[in-house]
Protein backbone atom coordinates (compact mmCIF):
# COMPACT_ATOMS: atom_id res chain seq x y z
CA UNK A 1 0.00 0.00 0.00
CA UNK A 2 1.83 3.30 -1.38
CA UNK A 3 2.15 5.63 1.17
CA UNK A 4 1.85 9.62 -0.01
CA UNK A 5 3.42 12.62 1.38
CA UNK A 6 1.23 15.71 0.97
CA UNK A 7 2.50 18.96 1.13
CA UNK A 8 -0.29 21.77 1.68
CA UNK A 9 -1.41 25.31 2.73
CA UNK A 10 -4.52 26.61 4.18
CA UNK A 11 -6.76 29.67 5.45
CA UNK A 12 -7.31 28.27 9.21
CA UNK A 13 -10.45 30.95 9.38
CA UNK A 14 -12.93 28.60 8.84
CA UNK A 15 -11.73 25.82 10.66
CA UNK A 16 -11.59 24.59 13.86
CA UNK A 17 -8.05 23.87 14.12
CA UNK A 18 -6.19 20.97 11.83
CA UNK A 19 -7.18 18.30 14.16
CA UNK A 20 -10.73 16.97 14.42
CA UNK A 21 -13.16 18.90 16.91
CA UNK A 22 -16.43 18.53 17.76
CA UNK A 23 -17.26 22.32 17.98
CA UNK A 24 -16.52 22.94 14.00
CA UNK A 25 -15.03 21.49 10.69
CA UNK A 26 -11.13 20.70 10.61
CA UNK A 27 -8.51 20.68 8.05
CA UNK A 28 -7.82 17.12 8.14
CA UNK A 29 -11.58 16.29 7.77
CA UNK A 30 -11.68 17.91 4.53
CA UNK A 31 -9.18 16.05 3.51
CA UNK A 32 -10.13 12.86 4.10
CA UNK A 33 -13.50 13.45 2.69
CA UNK A 34 -11.44 14.41 -0.48
CA UNK A 35 -9.16 11.29 -0.43
CA UNK A 36 -12.54 9.20 0.31
CA UNK A 37 -13.90 11.15 -2.44
CA UNK A 38 -11.09 9.74 -4.94
CA UNK A 39 -10.56 5.88 -3.77
CA UNK A 40 -14.08 5.26 -1.88
CA UNK A 41 -12.31 4.29 1.34
CA UNK A 42 -11.80 6.41 4.68
CA UNK A 43 -8.18 6.82 4.91
CA UNK A 44 -6.81 9.18 8.44
CA UNK A 45 -4.43 11.85 6.93
CA UNK A 46 -1.62 12.66 9.70
CA UNK A 47 -0.27 16.06 10.08
CA UNK A 48 2.71 17.06 11.18
CA UNK A 49 1.60 19.86 13.27
CA UNK A 50 -1.73 20.50 15.11
CA UNK A 51 -2.33 23.60 14.06
CA UNK A 52 -4.80 25.83 16.52
CA UNK A 53 -8.59 27.31 15.19
CA UNK A 54 -7.71 30.09 12.83
CA UNK A 55 -3.96 29.26 12.64
CA UNK A 56 -2.78 29.45 8.67
CA UNK A 57 0.14 26.94 6.71
CA UNK A 58 1.96 27.92 3.70
CA UNK A 59 3.73 24.24 3.85
CA UNK A 60 2.03 22.05 6.25
CA UNK A 61 3.22 18.42 6.01
CA UNK A 62 0.73 15.52 6.26
CA UNK A 63 0.72 11.15 5.19
CA UNK A 64 -1.67 9.08 4.43
CA UNK A 65 -1.48 5.29 2.93
CA UNK A 66 -4.06 4.54 -0.22
CA UNK A 67 -4.61 1.08 -1.27
CA UNK A 68 -4.92 2.28 -4.71
CA UNK A 69 -1.92 3.76 -6.74
CA UNK A 70 -2.32 7.17 -7.87
CA UNK A 71 0.23 9.26 -9.93
CA UNK A 72 1.59 11.86 -7.84
CA UNK A 73 0.69 15.02 -9.50
CA UNK A 74 -2.84 13.14 -10.74
CA UNK A 75 -3.41 12.29 -6.43
CA UNK A 76 -2.92 16.09 -5.95
CA UNK A 77 -4.96 17.50 -8.57
CA UNK A 78 -7.96 15.00 -7.65
CA UNK A 79 -7.55 16.17 -4.30
CA UNK A 80 -7.64 20.01 -5.03
CA UNK A 81 -10.71 19.51 -7.35
CA UNK A 82 -12.76 17.67 -4.21
CA UNK A 83 -11.44 20.44 -1.77
CA UNK A 84 -13.11 22.86 -3.73
CA UNK A 85 -14.78 25.73 -1.91
CA UNK A 86 -12.56 24.98 1.02
CA UNK A 87 -9.51 27.60 1.55
CA UNK A 88 -6.98 24.77 1.62
CA UNK A 89 -4.57 23.53 -1.75
CA UNK A 90 -2.12 20.11 -1.73
CA UNK A 91 1.10 21.54 -3.17
CA UNK A 92 2.29 18.28 -3.80
CA UNK A 93 2.05 14.86 -3.42
CA UNK A 94 4.48 12.61 -3.44
CA UNK A 95 4.99 8.52 -2.75
CA UNK A 96 7.73 8.01 0.51
CA UNK A 97 8.72 4.88 2.61
CA UNK A 98 6.83 3.48 4.74
CA UNK A 99 8.73 4.54 7.61
CA UNK A 100 7.87 8.04 6.91
CA UNK A 101 5.70 9.98 9.54
CA UNK A 102 4.86 13.66 8.86
CA UNK A 103 4.59 14.27 13.03
CA UNK A 104 7.25 11.60 14.11
CA UNK A 105 10.09 12.20 11.58
CA UNK A 106 10.05 16.10 11.71
CA UNK A 107 13.35 17.78 12.56
CA UNK A 108 11.71 21.35 13.02
CA UNK A 109 9.06 22.82 12.61
CA UNK A 110 9.07 26.98 11.00
CA UNK A 111 6.25 29.68 12.01
CA UNK A 112 6.24 32.98 10.95
CA UNK A 113 3.72 35.85 12.87
CA UNK A 114 3.05 38.63 11.11
CA UNK A 115 1.78 41.79 12.77
CA UNK A 116 0.60 44.78 11.28
CA UNK A 117 1.57 47.95 12.60
CA UNK A 118 0.07 50.62 11.80
CA UNK A 119 -2.97 53.03 12.93
CA UNK A 120 -5.06 52.20 9.59
CA UNK A 121 -7.65 49.50 9.58
CA UNK A 122 -7.08 46.46 7.60
CA UNK A 123 -8.60 46.17 4.29
CA UNK A 124 -6.62 43.26 2.44
CA UNK A 125 -5.01 41.32 5.40
CA UNK A 126 -8.31 40.88 7.31
CA UNK A 127 -8.08 37.64 9.26
CA UNK A 128 -4.39 36.98 8.29
CA UNK A 129 -2.34 39.63 10.95
CA UNK A 130 -2.92 40.87 14.08
CA UNK A 131 -3.29 44.91 13.80
CA UNK A 132 -1.46 46.54 16.81
CA UNK A 133 -1.76 50.04 16.50
CA UNK A 134 0.49 51.65 19.16
CA UNK A 135 3.81 51.60 17.82
CA UNK A 136 6.31 48.74 18.93
CA UNK A 137 10.11 48.84 19.42
CA UNK A 138 11.04 45.76 16.92
CA UNK A 139 14.72 46.11 18.50
CA UNK A 140 13.60 46.01 21.99
CA UNK A 141 11.73 42.66 20.72
CA UNK A 142 14.33 41.22 19.24
CA UNK A 143 16.76 41.57 22.26
CA UNK A 144 14.34 40.50 25.25
CA UNK A 145 13.41 37.41 22.36
CA UNK A 146 17.10 36.05 22.30
CA UNK A 147 16.18 35.24 26.30
CA UNK A 148 13.75 32.78 25.10
CA UNK A 149 16.27 30.77 22.52
CA UNK A 150 17.31 27.47 24.01
CA UNK A 151 16.17 24.50 26.39
CA UNK A 152 13.90 25.74 28.51
CA UNK A 153 10.42 25.11 31.09
CA UNK A 154 8.15 27.41 29.07
CA UNK A 155 5.03 26.35 31.31
CA UNK A 156 4.58 30.05 31.32
CA UNK A 157 4.38 30.33 27.74
CA UNK A 158 2.04 26.86 27.60
CA UNK A 159 -2.49 26.58 27.37
CA UNK A 160 -3.25 25.09 30.23
CA UNK A 161 -5.20 22.67 28.06
CA UNK A 162 -2.15 21.23 26.71
CA UNK A 163 -1.23 17.57 27.16
CA UNK A 164 2.57 17.37 25.98
CA UNK A 165 3.95 15.38 29.26
CA UNK A 166 6.67 17.70 29.84
CA UNK A 167 7.28 21.29 29.53
CA UNK A 168 10.64 21.16 28.26
CA UNK A 169 10.89 22.96 24.98
CA UNK A 170 14.75 23.95 22.90
CA UNK A 171 13.96 27.08 20.96
CA UNK A 172 16.26 27.37 17.76
CA UNK A 173 15.13 30.58 16.58
CA UNK A 174 13.06 33.57 17.70
CA UNK A 175 14.04 36.73 15.96
CA UNK A 176 11.77 40.06 15.41
CA UNK A 177 12.13 42.07 12.30
CA UNK A 178 10.45 45.03 11.10
CA UNK A 179 9.89 45.95 7.54
CA UNK A 180 7.85 48.89 7.11
CA UNK A 181 4.75 48.15 9.09
CA UNK A 182 5.30 44.90 9.55
CA UNK A 183 6.74 43.29 12.14
CA UNK A 184 7.50 39.81 12.33
CA UNK A 185 8.60 37.36 14.60
CA UNK A 186 10.11 34.34 13.18
CA UNK A 187 10.48 30.78 15.17
CA UNK A 188 11.95 27.45 15.21
CA UNK A 189 12.45 24.21 17.02
CA UNK A 190 11.56 20.26 16.65
CA UNK A 191 8.28 21.07 18.54
CA UNK A 192 6.07 23.50 20.70
CA UNK A 193 3.58 23.29 23.57
CA UNK A 194 -0.12 24.64 23.39
CA UNK A 195 0.16 28.09 21.61
CA UNK A 196 3.55 28.80 23.13
CA UNK A 197 4.20 30.72 20.10
CA UNK A 198 1.63 32.92 20.55
CA UNK A 199 1.58 33.47 24.11
CA UNK A 200 5.40 34.04 23.35
CA UNK A 201 4.39 36.50 21.06
CA UNK A 202 1.86 38.15 22.96
CA UNK A 203 4.57 39.05 25.40
CA UNK A 204 7.11 40.21 23.50
CA UNK A 205 4.27 42.70 22.38
CA UNK A 206 4.55 44.13 25.99
CA UNK A 207 7.93 44.45 25.64
CA UNK A 208 7.66 46.72 22.27
CA UNK A 209 5.20 48.86 23.86
CA UNK A 210 7.86 49.42 26.55
CA UNK A 211 5.26 47.71 29.39
CA UNK A 212 7.69 44.85 29.71
CA UNK A 213 12.11 45.06 29.24
CA UNK A 214 13.56 41.96 28.40
CA UNK A 215 14.33 41.60 32.68
CA UNK A 216 10.47 41.04 32.53
CA UNK A 217 10.60 38.32 30.29
CA UNK A 218 13.16 36.39 31.64
CA UNK A 219 11.33 36.58 34.90
CA UNK A 220 8.13 35.37 33.76
CA UNK A 221 9.72 32.46 31.93
CA UNK A 222 11.54 31.51 35.12
CA UNK A 223 8.27 31.96 36.61
CA UNK A 224 6.97 28.91 35.34
CA UNK A 225 3.37 29.99 36.00
CA UNK A 226 0.50 30.22 33.18
CA UNK A 227 -0.56 33.93 35.63
CA UNK A 228 2.72 35.61 34.37
CA UNK A 229 2.87 35.14 30.88
CA UNK A 230 1.30 38.36 28.97
CA UNK A 231 -1.54 38.21 26.47
CA UNK A 232 -1.88 35.62 23.97
CA UNK A 233 -1.97 36.64 20.33
CA UNK A 234 -4.79 36.06 17.62
CA UNK A 235 -4.20 33.47 15.51
CA UNK A 236 -5.05 35.80 12.82
CA UNK A 237 -0.95 36.36 12.35
CA UNK A 238 0.50 33.00 12.78
CA UNK A 239 1.73 30.85 10.30
CA UNK A 240 3.29 26.87 9.99
CA UNK A 241 5.67 27.76 6.90
CA UNK A 242 7.95 24.67 6.64
CA UNK A 243 8.86 21.53 8.28
CA UNK A 244 12.19 19.87 7.89
CA UNK A 245 12.84 16.25 7.64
Amino acid sequence: MPRYKLTIEYDGGPFCGWQYQDNGPSVQGALEAAVKAICGDCVRVHGAGRTDAGVHALAQVAHCDIAKHFVPNRLRDGLNAHLRPHPIGVLEAEIVPDSFEARFSARRRHYIYRIANRRANLAIDVGHVWRVPRSLDAEAMHTAAQRLIGKHDFTTFRDTECQAKSPEKTLDQLDVVRTGDNVNIITSARSYLHSQVRSMVGSLVWVGHGRWSADDLSNALDARRREACGPVAPPDGLYLVRVDY
